[in-house]
């Protein structure tokens, strides 16, 4: 959606190294070029190749054009816009794509204003209208809605004084079975009860006027309009108010088909309100004239691939579907608290789905207040909100584990915690080099703000992992069962279930070393997120090297209409987050018989399921920023929430622990500090170039399902 400039490109598939060189040389030979200055770089007459002096592009070859691969020139239509593209670029900022305020109509490309149009626009002849689209719309609604409309009709005329409904129905059956190319207007009638001439014609539409049936002029009019009205809004109007609005709310849920719900709402508020004699139903041939009349309804196809764009007040119509989801789930959970309506798993999965929308909304009050306040708040609120969606869980895991005595939550909590560390360094970014690489040859990303993130990942993975590497050097290796294989007293043991005690001599080496250790590294990794923090958004700000122009053309309007205001944005973020304690809530309450009665490993639960569905608004965010060529934005999604989780989400955690004692100790099982550490390396690996392909992409994927592979078939943690 954000505007780019067309350059010209040469006989490669994409933009050489060469021009970057011209467009820096251009930079330097001219003091008023340079990519900082303001006023908008679209319109900036573009330096040919051929006035670059030679020396220039050779002296500064290489240097040159990877400065040129960091710097970062973006567009926006208001101040608040370019609040919120700069805050993406900020290290511990949510990184969210969609706009938070409207954007101009004129800004818009076609497709979006078709989106949005109100099915009332009559254009020219754009080919047959037999499409799948169309056919699906009679397969599921228009055979039976038809139907409906005939026997409505039927209902009418044996009443007399309705009769002119019945003809209105009749006539609309044979629209609703298929409306595509044809009209609904609203015509004045004369106020003479002179009915119109039968096969009246027009010249413009080329059609014949549909034949009304009029009470004889010897009737008291006013009368018999009355009755038949009333006839009308007692028997017919509701049963075809309530399949219109059956039609609408199934074709809403079904997104593609949101132009049948358009159709159906404007029919059942609109056209059946009206006074027959002021409906016109005509098939259109020409459409060259503009039409006489109020034109109601005008539909051509009944579905558009588009509409997963389509958004109400700012808020993505995935998001607006889901948001009842939340609502049946709080309604079933806590009202069959005694599982007569549902059983457990399907709570959990409706609890566990209730999370996205959710998160969904939080990002975006996240984004709204950020973009419109100053950096202080917007650091403030991110630091606040930014985790809670998986903090909430996680704390409400353990306080049910430890009323219940039970281990398994802790070691629920501890693979999640894993998974989404895994799945944020290997899966987000890998996706998005596949799906990037797709429209995208080879994408380029700042190196340099990545190498911050893998430097602060790798000193987070060291320390939150340092306890479990020092329990294994200095604990009492016990284990549940042993066998000796020889027959020999002297021979081999097979053992299972071993694991290293920290308990022995009454918990000395636990409390007088590991748990010291546990807190002192959960003071340390706050520090250096902060420190973090510090050198990206004040000392070293120019490694993301971010300039936002203003790129309106003359006469545009440049006020900011927000989609939700600060006052607003707050409100919901609280209720967004009461939402999500009560669903996180219901989820742990009812994930109990899946974690003793599935046969799949609490490893492969916690990793999959757990950890990655409240990420699910993240990875989308990061596939448009790929889309758009902006991989560094997709890169920064994962690490900054893997950042988050061992920076910011386990030292919560360990402190939450020291006010209500939990079963959650800082000691990780071999596979997830196996698993971890080979993620980060492999990671930093791929990214060391400052380029990627969707080869790299898949490389990433297909670790990342392996390790799935390992958890699946890995055994269920000892205790559960």
């Amino acid at each position: 959606d954000v505007p780019k400039a067309t350059e010209p490109r040469g006989d490669g598939d994409g933009p050489r190294r060469g021009s970057l060189c011209d467009r820096h040389c251009a930079a330097i030979n001219n003091a008023q070029g340079d990519l900082g200055d303001p006023g908008c770089h679209l319109h900036r007459p573009r330096v040919p190749p051929a006035a670059c002096p030679p020396s220039c592009c050779q002296q500064h070859s290489e240097e040159v054009c990877e400065s040129c691969v960091v710097k970062t020139t973006l567009t926006a239509e208001n101040a608040v816009e370019a609040n919120k593209l700069s805050n993406n670029y900020k290290f511990g900022f949510k990184k969210w794509k969609s706009h938070v305020t409207a954007r101009p109509w004129e800004d818009r490309s076609e497709i979006v204003k078709e989106l949005y149009s109100d099915l009332n626009v009559v254009r020219g002849s754009g080919g047959s209208t037999v499409t799948c689209g169309n056919i699906l719309y009679l397969l599921l609604f228009g055979w039976w809605l038809s139907l409906l409309y005939v026997l409505v009709a039927a209902v009418m005329f044996v009443t007399i004084v309705a009769a002119p409904y019945g003809q209105l129905c009749w006539d609309l059956a044979g629209y609703f079975l298929w409306p595509f190319g044809k009209v609904i207007q609203k015509v004045e009638v004369p106020k003479s009860c002179r009915a119109l001439g039968a096969g009246e014609s027009t010249a413009l539409l080329g059609g014949s006027v549909s034949h009304r049936w009029h009470p004889p002029c010897w009737a008291d009019a006013g009368h018999w309009q009355r009755a038949g009205a009333a006839a009308w809004l007692c028997l017919g109007y509701p049963v075809l108010a309530l399949a219109h609005g059956l039609v609408c709310v199934a074709a809403w849920l079904l997104v593609v088909l949101i132009p049948v719900a358009k159709l159906s709402a404007r029919t059942a508020t609109r056209v059946l309100l009206l006074p027959p004699e002021r409906v016109l139903i005509r098939r259109l041939r020409m459409t060259e004239v503009p039409l006489e009349g109020e034109v109601i309804l005008c539909c051509y196809c009944a579905a558009n691939p588009y509409y997963y764009k389509y958004a109400v007040d700012g808020i993505n119509v995935f998001a607006v579907n889901l948001l009842p989801l939340v609502l049946v789930t709080l309604v079933l959970g806590y009202v069959d608290s005694h599982n007569r309506l549902t059983s457990s798993p399907v709570k959990f999965t409706l609890a566990l789905l209730s999370i996205m929308p959710l998160s969904y909304y939080i990002g975006m009050a996240i984004a709204s207040i950020s973009a419109q306040s100053n950096f202080a708040v917007g650091a403030v609120v991110n630091a606040t909100f930014g985790s809670i969606t998986e903090l909430t869980f996680y704390i409400t895991a353990l306080i049910k584990g430890s009323r219940e005595g039970n281990r398994c939550y802790a070691e629920v909590v501890k693979s999640a915690l894993t998974g989404t560390l895994v799945g944020c360094v290997l899966f987000v970014p890998g996706l998005c080099m596949v799906i990037g690489g797709i429209r995208h040859q080879e994408q380029r990303f700042n190196s340099r703000s990545a190498g911050v993130s893998s430097a602060l990942l790798f000193l987070s993975v060291g320390g939150v992992f340092a306890p479990t590497l020092f329990s294994k050097v200095y604990g009492k290796l016990v284990c549940g069962e042993c066998h000796n294989v020889t027959q020999n007293p002297l021979g081999h043991y097979l053992c299972h279930n071993c694991h290293f005690d920290l308990m022995d001599n009454n918990g000395t080496l636990y409390y007088s070393h590991v748990q010291p250790l546990v807190y002192t590294v959960s003071l340390l990794l706050p520090a250096a997120y902060l420190i973090g923090l510090f050198f990206t958004l004040k000392t070293h700000s120019h490694i993301y090297d971010i300039h936002i122009s203003d790129c309106h053309m003359p006469g545009h309007h440049h006020s900011a209409v927000v989609h939700w205001s600060r006052w607003r944005a707050l409100v919901i973020l609280l209720l967004s987050t009461l939402c999500m304690s009560a669903c996180a809530d219901l989820a742990t309450e009812h994930i109990s018989p899946i974690l003793t009665n599935s046969t799949i490993s609490q490893y492969f639960i916690g990793v999959t399921v757990l950890a990655m569905v409240p990420e699910l608004p993240e990875i989308v965010n990061g596939i448009q920023f790929a889309l758009q060529n902006n991989l560094s934005l997709s890169i920064e999604i994962g690490n900054c929430i893997a950042v988050q989780v061992c920076m910011l989400q386990i030292p919560i955690l360990v402190l939450f622990t020291i006010f209500y004692p939990t079963n959650f100790t800082l000691v990780f099982s071999d596979l997830h500090v196996y698993a971890s550490m080979f993620s980060v390396v492999l990671m930093n690996y791929i990214f060391m170039d400052g380029k990627c392909d969707y080869f790299q992409g898949t490389v990433l994927v297909m670790v990342y399902f392996i390790l799935l592979a390992v958890y699946f078939f890995a055994p269920s943690p000892s205790g559960c």
